[in-house]
This record gives C-alpha cells, structure tokens and sequence, in this order.
C-alpha cells in the first residue's frame, strides 16, 4: 500500500517592494491553484544522479479577486484560496510504467499543490500583467470587494508587484 506525502509551494512568494508605485482603480488579480501527483524514481535514493521525478494527473482552478470561482470544491483555505476536486490517483499500473528500470524504487505517492499569483492592471493607458506574492492577491481581493483603488509597488526592474495598499479614496 503506497502512502501519501503533501508538498506545498507557492510561486513569488519573495518578491520585494522596491521600486516606483502607481495608483489603479482598475485590476484583477488572480491565483492559480493546481494539485498535481508525484512519484519519485531511483536505483538508490541516496544517489541523488539516479533520483527522477514522474508527474501525473493535475486539476488546476483560477481564482478572481478573491471570489468562489466555479468548480470550486473546498476552501477558502488559510490563505482565502478556493480548490478544485482532487486528480485521480495514479493506477498501479502507470505507476510501473514509468519506471525506467526493474530495480528502481519509487517514493510515496506525493500530492503536490502549487499557487501562482498574478496581478493586472491599467496604468497611464497601459494594461499589465505581473507575478506577485500572497499578501497582493489578499490586499487586492479586500480591495476588490470594497470597490476600492490600489496602490502597487513595483518589484525589481518593474517586472513584479511586491506590495499592494487599498486606497481610501482616488481620482478615477
């Protein structure tokens, strides 16, 4: 009987806010979650250059601003995020079939879950879509909901969105 492992990653978590900030009363920002099954392969676990990892199925779902998206299955989680239904698990057989050798080993079945963070928005006539962390995607879904105007910092080099504050009251 094969166990199950949980990994957990979440994608632009280290953004910093470093850079100018601009004020919007248009966006969206979103998070795309998707939990995906994993297995680890190998002639020896304790040789790193024989290790290779194998995907299976994934279910991914995207959520807007903060609201239940549809297909929605469990959630809002710690960090507001909704999930879909779990992918179905690997079966005995295409687990042995992607082994490259009889005498690999394989770890437990893994249930990997990813977020990714993204952040649109207009400014100055221009619409953009940049990476960002959890506390934006948190900032703006309150944000959103109020009907309020943010006000983002830019990351490094403009190419992420390092911090988000709701703004009170803003000129559209």
């Amino acid at each position: 009987m094969l166990g199950l492992s949980l990994l957990s990653s979440t994608s632009c978590e280290n953004y910093p806010a470093t850079g100018d900030s601009v004020t919007t009363g248009t966006y969206e920002t979103t998070a795309t979650v998707t939990y995906t099954w994993q297995v680890d392969y190998a002639k020896s676990f304790d040789q790193a250059r024989t290790i290779h990892q194998e995907t299976f199925a994934s279910t991914s779902l995207v959520n807007r601003n903060g609201v239940r998206p549809d297909g929605a299955v469990t959630g809002p989680d710690e960090e507001g995020l909704w999930w879909p239904a779990l992918p179905a698990k690997p079966t005995a057989e295409e687990l042995q079939g992607r082994q490259r050798e009889t005498v690999e080993q394989r770890s437990e079945l893994m249930l990997h879950k990813d977020v990714k963070y993204r952040i649109t928005f207009d400014y100055d006539g221009q619409r953009q879509t940049l990476p960002t962390n959890a506390s934006v995607y948190r900032e703006a879904a309150k944000a959103f909901a109020d009907q309020q105007a943010l006000e983002l910092t830019y990351g490094p080099a403009q190419e992420s969105i390092g911090a988000a504050r709701r703004m009170a009251s803003f000129d559209r």
